[in-house]
């Protein structure tokens, strides 16, 4: 089966220590969305299985996105749905879905999930990603006036936060001239970047302000983006916490598995394969 597949990451924030751990696993290839628990759900004893999908060890399929990410979607019909899409940079005839939950982190106010994306060497071999800076409504009002000024392609640099008592791998972005604190990195990427620095250089990585959107709320109003060479043997999220815990590999029964380990088509899977 030829592969288009595309991998987003959920993490979930452990409300006692507070870190920031990848716990699921979303791929969409060939028409069909899977989804799987990481080792990092096995992390915390807190760490509750999202709705139906109780069993850490299974491998879900459905031809529609899960409903954990469908709800983490503007509705179109929402007035500011067209905002809300050039604020994460899009366009209106160039979006998906999985598309918006990267770019947009599938944020909501009433838990701690967030969604981000596995990045992939780009036709030119480059480290490419776009994120959003975390924490801005915690910073003066001169910093906040600062960001206003920021214009599209202007150059940001990382800093090290060493001390920061809840990720010592924390980085923060700065200005050049006049520097000023625009924010933090998010928490899921903030090892991976350090490690592209180390192995790319930090002359060779590239941030820069992608978008300045002073009217938005504070978690989408400075989207960024990080150019870099992709290191020889770099494979990022594929070790540790990311590695799935169910094994599954689409075969010539690929159909038969998909219609038995998707809940909503159990009826339709007897009906189909008489089991």
């Amino acid at each position: 089966m030829a592969s288009t597949e595309r991998i987003l990451f959920v993490a979930w924030q452990d409300p006692k220590t507070r870190e920031w751990i990848p716990v699921g696993r979303l791929t969409h290839a060939n028409g069909t969305y899977l989804f799987q628990y990481t080792k990092g759900a096995k992390r915390s004893e807190r760490f509750v299985p999202f709705g139906w999908m109780r069993a850490l060890d299974t491998t879900y399929l459905s031809p529609t996105l899960f409903p954990l990410f469908a709800n983490r979607l503007l509705p179109k019909s929402r007035p500011e749905f067209k905002d809300y899409i050039e604020w994460l940079g899009l366009t209106e005839s160039k979006y998906d879905e999985l598309e918006i939950l990267a770019r947009s982190g599938g944020i909501r106010e009433t838990d701690t999930l967030e969604i981000f994306p596995c990045p992939m060497p780009d036709k030119d071999n480059r480290y490419v990603a776009y994120f959003f800076c975390h924490g801005l409504r915690y910073f003066s009002k001169e910093q906040q006036t600062r960001l206003k000024t920021l214009k599209v392609g202007e150059r940001l640099r990382f800093l090290k936060d060493i001390q920061n008592s809840f990720d010592p791998t924390a980085l923060m972005l700065r200005t050049q001239e006049p520097v000023s604190l625009m924010g933090y990195c998010p928490r899921y990427f903030s090892a991976e970047f350090s490690q592209l620095l180390e192995k790319a250089g930090p002359e060779d990585v590239s941030v820069t302000a992608e978008r300045v959107n002073p009217d938005a709320p504070s978690e989408l109003r400075l989207l960024c983006k990080i150019v870099a060479p992709w290191p020889r043997k770099f494979a990022p999220c594929s070790k540790g916490l990311f590695e799935p815990i169910s094994k599954f590999t689409p075969d010539d029964s690929f159909e038969r598995k998909k219609l038995l380990l998707t809940p909503h088509n159990q009826k339709a899977a007897k009906e189909k394969v008489g089991t």
